[in-house]
């Protein structure tokens, strides 16, 4: 884009921009590129190189003016598109929306804008108190029987950005073909001023209270009928000491809400991440699976001698757990915590009717022994695309299914089906319930994680992940002259998502490692490449949100006729090569 050009382009934003704010930012940026500062045009150009585009579950981008971030006349055209997608098939009587909002920058202001649009459109709104964890929100659209939701959150991306997260009526997340639909929708709109907006006060907008929250808590962890098996009702008498973050977010209170709920104890609380602040002053990145994001938690951890650090994300979908072991204390990955929980809810709701109807499902990044696990309970497995959008549906179309968990590798756990997406909140009951069982028994929770490892084997996974500006040109090259081999570790079988759109669903862990599809038989097309390895497997998938190549090692070892030790050191000494070998693999392609 020639300068001409782009001047024309930032001053044409600048006129249908709704936000004064916006506006004199944009200003100033002129101001200071016609004075010659080169950042100024730099930035200027990449703010208008492109704009964001509606893609996996909406929106993401760092919080400015322009078309390429986040701001209110970006939120206002997705919202339009959203709205005229919802209107498409008639009118807009009895169609309404719930909405929410983080305590990120400028995330109210998102919201009111949302709020706005819809309610100018004809449609009526459910807004939430604020700030909200997103799986209230998500809780929220099947409760109040809403056709979306609509959730301004950037999750645990950094304190710069923000994003907007949309939910269909049957509570998951956006899924093709409407995240498409409603990308044209937004290309096709023309001015902003165009758009009505309706003014504070409408009779369209009903804001709420507390009772959405309270009927959450209700489905969650209530004494009236949980629909969540297994976590109303603690062991007793165990007196949990747990540490617990919010990590800046907007969990903290309604997590101390739920364990009370729940009839665990209050936990001791991180008190300088108590409370929710966007700029996330004492973690770099505030995202639990970082290094070092954990480190206040710890150290109050070891000083009280506790018994397990729980850990919400900024807006409580994921959860990271943290336990005292021999070598110090080791926080799980989402694998462990996974096969943790899914082992639990088995254990737990063995006596429920039909229980063979029962399905748990994970991805297909994410280690294999939960399928295992469900082949040793009877039960069916489900082995699905990566994101909850494809989790939270596992059971979806398989006659008699009852899902009762799903998780992915990266923190991410969906218990039962009170909310259809990943929730924090469900899991660290679960962890809850699962740390006091064990130390009632007079063990520890890694002790229950070496059994599941003795009878299932050693499943050690990790991650290597190329940072590239063309991820296309890679994944292109690796399926032209696939390697045969990993360092030491030969292929004996390579699965492409792309080439196939899926097979039948995986059943009590039949077709588990394999690219196995989800649970409603069918499983889209995807850029995904996965290596079968003997005792492992190597998945390698571009990012859908930043420009990297990320790839998943899992190793797996048996155990029986030896010690489990031997068998950890023995999976730990093939990963080693095989990182390796990857590392120089994708470094050449």
């Amino acid at each position: 884009m020639g300068e001409v050009e782009l001047r024309g382009a930032v001053e044409a934003w600048i006129t249908d921009d709704p936000d004064d704010g916006d506006q004199a930012e944009l200003r100033e940026l002129l101001d200071e590129a016609d004075g010659g500062a080169a950042g100024a045009v730099a930035e200027l150009r990449d703010r208008f190189a492109d704009r964001l585009h509606f893609g996996t579950a909406g929106l993401r981008g760092v919080v400015a003016a322009g078309p390429n971030r986040m701001n209110r006349a970006v939120v206002r055209a997705a919202t339009a598109a959203v709205a005229g997608w919802l209107l498409a098939p008639g009118e807009a009587a009895g169609i309404s929306v719930v909405v929410g909002c983080d305590a990120r920058h400028r995330s109210a202001e998102f919201m009111d804008e949302v709020a706005g649009v819809l309610a100018g459109a004809g449609i009526a709104v459910h807004v939430l108190p604020r700030p909200c964890p997103t799986p209230l929100l998500a809780f929220a659209v099947r409760h109040l029987g809403t056709a979306a939701g609509i959730m301004i959150t950037a999750s645990h991306n950094p304190a710069a950005d923000n994003g907007y997260k949309l939910y269909l009526s049957d509570g998951g997340q956006v899924i093709p073909p409407a995240d498409a639909e409603i990308e044209k929708r937004i290309a096709a709109l023309g001015p902003l001023s165009r758009i009505p907006v309706a003014p504070a006060g409408t009779p369209l907008v009903t804001r709420h209270g507390d009772e959405i929250a309270q009927a959450y808590l209700a489905a969650v962890a209530g004494e009236s009928g949980p629909a969540m098996a297994g976590l109303a009702g603690p062991v007793t008498g165990t007196g949990l000491n747990v540490v617990y973050t919010a990590m800046h977010g907007v969990a903290g209170q309604l997590m101390l809400r739920a364990m009370r709920l729940a009839g665990f104890g209050a936990p001791h609380v991180v008190a300088a991440q108590a409370e929710p602040d966007p700029d996330f002053p004492t973690v770099p990145f505030p995202n639990p699976e970082e290094p070092g994001a954990l480190d206040l938690a710890l150290a109050d951890a070891r000083r009280l001698g506790a018994d397990l650090v729980i850990a919400s994300d900024p807006d409580g979908d994921r959860l990271a757990v943290a336990l005292p072991g021999p070598a110090g204390w080791r926080v799980l990955t989402g694998d462990q915590a996974g096969a943790l929980f899914g082992a639990s809810l088995l254990d737990w709701t063995a006596d429920q009717a039909a229980p063979q109807e029962r399905l748990v499902a994970s991805t297909v990044v994410s280690s294999t022994l939960l399928s295992k696990i469900a082949v040793a309970a009877g039960v069916r497995y489900a082995e699905t695309l990566t994101g909850f959008k494809w989790i939270a549906r596992a059971a979806d179309g398989v006659p008699g299914a009852r899902f009762v968990f799903g998780y992915e590798e990266a923190l991410g756990y969906a218990v039962g089906d009170v909310v259809r997406d990943k929730d924090g909140f469900g899991a660290a009951l679960v962890m809850l319930r699962l740390a006091a069982g064990a130390k009632a028994a007079g063990r520890s929770v890694l002790d229950v994680y070496d059994e599941l490892e003795r009878a299932h084997g050693v499943h050690l996974t990790s991650q290597v992940t190329l940072r590239t500006a063309d991820q296309a040109q890679v994944m292109r090259r690796l399926r032209a002259a696939p390697p045969d081999a990993f360092g030491a570790e030969t292929v004996s079988g390579l699965t492409d998502l792309a080439a196939r759109a899926g097979s039948g669903g995986a059943e009590a862990g039949g077709g588990a490692g394999d690219g196995a599809a989800a649970g409603n038989g069918t499983v889209p097309r995807a850029d995904v490449l996965i290596f079968r390895l003997a005792g492992g497997r190597v998945v390698l998938r571009p990012s859908g949100t930043e420009p990297k190549i990320k790839c998943y090692i899992e190793i797996t070892e048996p155990v029986a006729g030896g010690s489990l030790a031997q068998a950890r050191a023995a999976a730990a000494g093939r990963l080693a090569p095989l990182r390796a070998a990857l590392e120089a693999l994708l470094a050449a392609a």
